[in-house]
């Protein structure tokens, strides 16, 4: 069998996957990506698209029930119903279509895309196993870009009526008792979604409180609109097992049976790194991740990796950075990774937007905020819960980091980012005129607030 060549080999057709390939294949570089799915990975494909039109469609349906009764708004209906099939129906489509765009910019960028399972044979050589039988491609440089997959528990492992979050996302009946095992922002944001679609939702976290990575400040709303949707919260427990339709679970008090037709296992990711021959190459690692440069530089010379399989944190925006900068750097360009602002976004409820340093990590800076209750924008939304933060420099005014927790704040990230990524200080965000009425508003009013001038305070 003639193997095939390439100059660049990129295995996996996620984000970071994708996006390298398209850029690599734009700047010159005869490129080929082998994947095993769907293009589009985990994000598009049973991650991020799915769960937030899942998401956005249990929201529909809880403000229909909101107006099937009594409100400030005047409004009313008749109680509403939801064919869950249905909706999922309507969530594959939005994937099918997405997925089908990444795979005509792929033949647009005249990247070869090699359906398969990819095992590495050395830095240069990759077999794959097709539907037409076993291929060969021997490569200049290789790019490892195989993502995440969900994180197990032992004592829980999954099938039958234990999931991971892809099987959540496929449900086509809400379980009318649901026990999510895990407090982080996976968990959160389907349990949320299976609570407003009239699921009994319980969320099981092993540590004192909610998405962890969060300061109290930032998760407090979130917690009091969990408690308003009827979540119940169990903190510093542990799940141990699952029979007769009931989770067991360990608290410090002893042990109580939380009552569950579905049990969702949101324990976090783990890298994909096993199962196709990455252990062979003997690369350096950082724990159970690929350990990389600020080329993305394995140990090997040749070999890159990028996405979630070098670490936190996992996000699909890191990955397609990573990717660009990859295509760049192997195509000869003097580049490295020096981003000063990643923007992370949680799609609770309310949303919550982290950018650049938290107050905790920066004990010497002073911090200012502004509560969406003083924008007229939020009110008129009917959701002033929540608030924007602003970490910067007592002395220079210098933006270190940027927060928010409220309805819809994940559409401010950008400006976030921007903010930070730019160097700008307290100064330069007052001074930029902001539209009104608008939730952005409240940037401006921190920062004013931030330099002793706050107006609408």
């Amino acid at each position: 069998m003639t193997p095939q060549t390439c100059q660049v080999l990129v295995i996996g057709a996620g984000p970071a996957g994708y996006v390298c390939a398209i850029r690599a294949a734009q700047l010159g570089l005869d490129t080929i990506v082998v994947e095993a799915a769907a293009p589009g990975g985990t994000c598009l494909n049973v991650g991020c698209i799915p769960s937030k039109a899942l998401i956005h469609a249990a929201g529909e349906f809880h403000a229909a029930r909101h107006f099937a009764g009594a409100n400030a708004l005047g409004i009313t209906c008749a109680a509403p119903g939801i064919d869950l099939g249905r909706t999922i129906a309507w969530k594959d489509g939005i994937v099918a279509r997405l997925a089908e765009g990444v795979s005509g910019l792929l033949r647009r960028a005249k990247v070869r895309v090699i359906h398969g399972t990819a095992r590495i044979v050395d830095g240069k050589t990759v077999a794959v196993e097709t539907a037409a039988g076993p291929l060969r491609i021997q490569t200049g440089d290789l790019v490892i870009a195989t993502g995440s997959r969900p994180q197990a528990i032992a004592a829980l492992p999954f099938g039958g009526d234990i999931l991971s979050s892809t099987e959540a996302l496929s449900l086509t009946a809400v379980p009318a008792r649901l026990a999510v095992v895990g407090g982080g922002y996976i968990g959160l944001e389907i349990g949320t979604a299976m609570a407003k679609l009239g699921a009994a939702v319980t969320v099981v976290e092993a540590g004192p409180r909610i998405l962890p990575h969060h300061d109290a400040d930032l998760t407090r709303p979130v917690v009091a609109r969990l408690r308003m949707l009827g979540v119940s919260l169990l903190t510093g427990a542990r799940a141990r097992g699952f029979a007769d339709a009931a989770l067991t679970v360990s608290l410090a008090d002893g042990e109580r049976q939380v009552p569950a037709d579905k049990v969702l296992i949101a324990a976090g990711r783990a890298p994909a790194t096993g199962g196709f021959g990455l252990e062979d190459l003997r690369l350096d690692m950082a724990g159970p991740f690929v350990a990389v440069d600020a080329q993305c530089r394995t140990s090997m010379r040749g070999v890159y990796a990028i996405g979630d399989v070098t670490g936190d944190p996992m996000l699909a925006h890191r990955a397609m950075a990573q990717g660009d900068l990859v295509a760049e750097v192997i195509a000869g360009r003097k580049l490295a990774w020096d981003r000063r602002a990643m923007p992370a976004v949680c799609f609770t409820d309310p949303e919550i937007v982290t950018v650049g340093l938290l107050p905790a990590e920066a004990p010497a800076a002073a911090v200012t905020s502004f509560p969406f209750a003083g924008n007229g924008r939020a009110m008129t939304r009917g959701r002033d819960d929540g608030f924007v933060r602003i970490v910067h420099d007592r002395g220079t005014g210098l933006v270190l980091g940027i927060q928010a927790v409220g309805a819809g704040v994940s559409e401010l990230a950008g400006q976030f980012a921007l903010a930070v990524e730019m160097a700008a200080t307290l100064t330069d965000i007052a001074a930029t005129i902001h539209a009104h009425p608008t939730l952005g508003e409240t940037v401006q009013e921190a920062a004013l607030k931030g330099l002793g001038r706050a107006l609408h305070l």
